[in-house]
């Protein structure tokens, strides 16, 4: 069985643990003592950050899968009230009702309007009911089609965040025309004549994900996971077995380095050591630096050749010239 998130990390949590114990301990010790016990603190943070260093240098499909799942790693809103300033958040698809699992409206990047839309996740049970998981219904995207021509008719450059393991997979979903709303989605992004940049910050899942991931440049973080289904949803079609998601997970070729190899996405983006949710700050950082940098070269393109560049280079993904896909797929194993 694959390991889960807490029992891949516990060394360490349990480091971690130790050198806050021996902190407060040196904070109630006599000045003589307290010099010996701040020594041994240093000592266990080295031994922490090249451990932190090994270990996330080394991580295999699996562990980016709950890197990407952790806890405390930041969500779109997170990247929002740290990237943008005065964001307004925009309700309802004028259809049907109010989506919380994408959520979008306009702000400023560095005194410049956008519009921004992203899957939003929950941080405990009731946040993540309430955001169904970060799992959108069809008015989630019909939402995000509206936010999208808002940016389009007022020439906003668009912003999404994807965050999403799979779109809603509800019988509701599927009798409002779930499958239906990200195709419309999908379509809209093409006919954008405003630059766009879409980044995958945690978990980019199957149509949820791509629903609104057209972009003209897609990014991604370094520990981040783009794939066509969730590797457990893969374990138990191929295998009947979800406890399988490990091996699932190395077959999907799910981490960024994999999608930047296939032409999937533009740019991997580098997250803070031991990954985004140990410094949502600099991750953000980070993020807001390459989406700036992708945001000014696009700037410069007009409307037309934003659509033509962007449909060309959705084309080509998964194309092969000069033999067939089986060959191919096999000299990159």
């Amino acid at each position: 069985m694959a390991k889960t998130w807490k029992e891949w990390e516990r060394p360490l949590i349990e480091v971690e643990e130790n050198i806050e114990k021996l902190k407060q301990k040196a904070k109630a010790s006599p000045e003589a003592e307290r010099e010996d016990l701040l020594k041994r603190v240093a000592e266990f943070e080295r031994r922490r950050d090249n451990y932190i260093e090994v270990m996330y240098s080394r991580l295999g499909p699996w562990e980016k899968v709950l890197v990407a799942r952790a806890d405390q790693r930041p969500y779109t809103l997170d990247y929002i009230n740290s990237i943008f300033t005065n964001f307004t958040e925009l309700e309802g698809d004028r259809r049907f009702g109010a989506d919380h699992a994408i959520i979008g409206g306009p702000a400023y990047l560095d005194g410049e309007p956008v519009m921004v839309i992203g899957h939003q996740k929950g941080r405990n049970i009731t946040e993540r009911q309430y955001r169904n998981f970060a799992m959108a219904k069809p008015e989630g995207y019909r939402k995000a089609i509206r936010l999208m021509e808002m940016a389009d008719r007022f020439g906003l450059p668009l912003i999404s965040f994807v965050d999403t393991p799979a779109a809603d997979p509800s019988v509701e979903s599927e009798s409002r025309g779930i499958s239906e709303a990200i195709a419309a989605s999908m379509l809209k992004m093409f006919e954008l004549e405003v630059p766009s940049v879409s980044i995958v910050i945690g978990e980019g899942g199957s149509g949820g994900a791509i629903g609104i991931a057209c972009a003209s440049s897609v990014l991604m973080l370094e520990h981040a996971i783009y794939s066509v289904i969730p590797p457990e949803g893969c374990a138990a079609i191929l295998w009947r077995m979800p406890d399988k998601g490990a091996q699932a997970a190395t077959a999907l070729k799910l981490t960024a380095a994999w999608a930047k190899e296939f032409g999937l996405i533009d740019e991997i983006v580098a997250e803070p050591k031991g990954g985004a949710h140990r410094d949502a700050i600099e991750a953000a950082g980070l993020a807001k630096e390459a989406i700036v940098r992708h945001l000014k070269l696009l700037k410069k393109k007009s409307g037309s050749k934003l659509k033509q560049e962007r449909y060309e280079k959705f084309r080509k993904m998964g194309r092969f010239l000069s033999e067939n896909p089986v060959d191919a797929l096999a000299k990159t194993r």
